[in-house]
């Protein structure tokens, strides 16, 4: 590896970092409901109880990523949990705040009515010189991934918090072969999983700490974020059992929903139908993401800009027929304005709907304080099968499903 990647790599494993949030870099100052007794051990005995690995090959409906995406209806993320940084064992997952992930809580998910969970893990800090994945993290992800599958559910499995991927000319090589050489070891892994396990090769792929991080990078460093879905694509598809016909998610720069980086994005292949776009979108980004913005949302004044989205997606990518699935999005609590929260994602989830893109909401269980609070499963709440107060603010989840169940 590089200096820099080394260097990298040392820094998330020796920094107080806190509470990361998916959609960038920046700290939550408070965690709720992270069950300290749990997290501190970090042990995953309080997980459903370990079953035998089963690497048969499953049968594998015969559809289309557009047809796959119209079953979907709304989705959750474990943030902050499998892409945590701050270990490189699988204490990882407890590493930053966190308490250990339990079927139980994909049980509660389910129950509240999510069909889709996005399983974010940072690989990184878990591979050696070589590029080889600690068997136990490997182990570790596939159990949770198993929480959803078990369930019935759609799981979405990514590369998150990777440091080492840097879209310049200067280190795209070496970062196609560690993303081939990873992308290998996870299609072997669940090569053979049903349809219902969906692959995103890249998460927010972008020159980090640059003044190009996050206003839509760089011509150059567009197209090499092409290439790494280039390689993304063509290992996964070269890799067997069921694996030739999964669903893959393509990312732009940074996953950016701005119409001139999506503009930009190259599918892998021209031909192959079962491709689906990612973006991430918090929107309107003021009241949304942005913790010194507004605590107000007016549809008549906001709704423009969530509007504009799913044109941009529709003339883009739906028009002709390219499924999209805006990967995360959501908004923070300040102040408690639950009702202003609550309006903001109905008309954000009508929008989606109608334009048929699934959206998965961001929940780091973070939920108080002047952070990025997108909480809404009080995991360490979630002891038994009774779901009946494990969600907060529980208006914006029967918000959600209010658009779905109409």
């Amino acid at each position: 590896m590089k200096l820099r990647k080394l260097f990298a790599a040392m820094l998330s494993l020796t920094l107080c970092m806190g509470v990361l949030a998916g959609c960038g870099d920046s700290s939550s100052s408070s965690q709720a409901g992270s069950g300290s007794d749990s997290a501190s051990s970090g042990s995953t005995e309080s997980g459903a109880d370990t079953k035998e690995k089963d690497n048969s090959i499953k049968p594998f409906k015969d559809t289309t990523a557009w047809e796959l995406v119209k079953d979907m209806k709304v989705g959750w993320n474990l943030g902050n949990t499998l892409d945590a940084t701050n270990a490189n064992d699988v204490t990882a997952e407890t590493s930053w705040g966190n308490p250990v992930t339990t079927k139980l809580m994909f049980d509660a998910v389910k129950d509240a009515g999510f069909n889709v969970v996005r399983v974010p893990v940072s690989w990184g800090t878990h591979m050696d010189s070589d590029y080889k994945v600690d068997p136990a993290w490997m182990s570790r992800v596939r159990e949770v991934v198993d929480y959803g599958i078990d369930n019935g559910m759609y799981v979405i499995l990514n590369t998150h918090h990777e440091e080492w991927y840097f879209p310049t000319e200067e280190d795209k090589e070496q970062d196609k072969e560690q993303l081939k050489a990873l992308w290998e070891q996870i299609a072997e892994e669940f090569k053979g999983y049903d349809e219902h396990l969906i692959f995103e090769g890249l998460n927010e792929p972008r020159l980090r700490g640059t003044p190009q991080e996050w206003n839509g990078g760089t011509d150059a460093a567009r197209e090499i974020v092409n290439e790494y879905e280039q390689v993304f694509y063509d290992t996964v598809r070269a890799s067997g059992g069921n694996n030739d016909k999964r669903c893959l998610m393509i990312t732009p720069y940074a996953a950016s929903s701005d119409n001139r980086v999506m503009q930009a994005l190259k599918l892998p292949s021209d031909t192959d139908k079962n491709l689906i776009i990612s973006v991430h979108a918090y929107l309107p980004y003021s009241f949304a993401l942005d913790t010194k913005g507004t605590d107000q949302f007016d549809a008549a004044s906001d709704g423009g800009v969530i509007d504009g989205l799913f044109n941009n997606l529709d003339t883009l990518f739906l028009s002709k027929e390219i499924p999209v699935i805006v990967g995360e999005f959501g908004s923070v609590n300040k102040n408690f304005n639950v009702e202003e929260r609550v309006e903001c994602v109905t008309y954000y989830l009508e929008r989606a709907k109608q334009s048929g893109v699934p959206c998965i909401w961001w929940d780091n269980n973070a939920f108080f304080g002047d952070g990025e609070n997108f909480g809404l499963l009080m995991r360490s709440s979630v002891t038994s099968d009774n779901f009946s107060n494990v969600w907060d603010p529980k208006e914006v989840v029967d918000a959600i499903m209010g658009v779905y169940n109409e």
